[in-house]
């Protein structure tokens, strides 16, 4: 199995996992009170919020290290070839490196 078929595994038993999750529901514990129903929905979504947070960040990086792998063996061969080309290969490496930043600010957001 390649890299890309494993990515593809783990990305869909991530998906398949948050489905299997059960949520909060009254009607499982008839003796609890409304109050008691309305914590328990809180901390579902709290715990569904987290695992969001964690998929933003996670698959962030995991999308950064695949595009800088390849950038970033493409920008030393150009450098090797011509020293002119260090400002540009510099910029095409530090091109990636925004999509974490913009899985940090996503999981902020959906934190916060």
């Amino acid at each position: 199995m390649n890299r890309k078929t494993s990515l593809y595994l783990v990305a869909l038993l991530a998906v398949m996992t948050l489905l299997v999750l059960p949520p909060a529901s009254a009607t499982e514990h008839p003796y609890e009170t409304d109050e008691a129903t309305v914590e328990a929905a809180k901390e579902t979504s709290r715990g569904y919020m987290a695992i969001g947070a964690g998929l933003a960040i996670g698959l962030a990086g995991i999308g950064t290290g695949v595009a800088q792998s390849h950038t970033g063996a493409a920008a030393v061969g150009a450098v090797a070839e011509d020293r002119g080309n260090f400002a540009n290969s510099l910029i095409f490496i530090a091109i990636p490196e925004t999509v974490v930043i913009l899985g940090f600010v996503i999981a902020n957001q959906i934190l916060g």
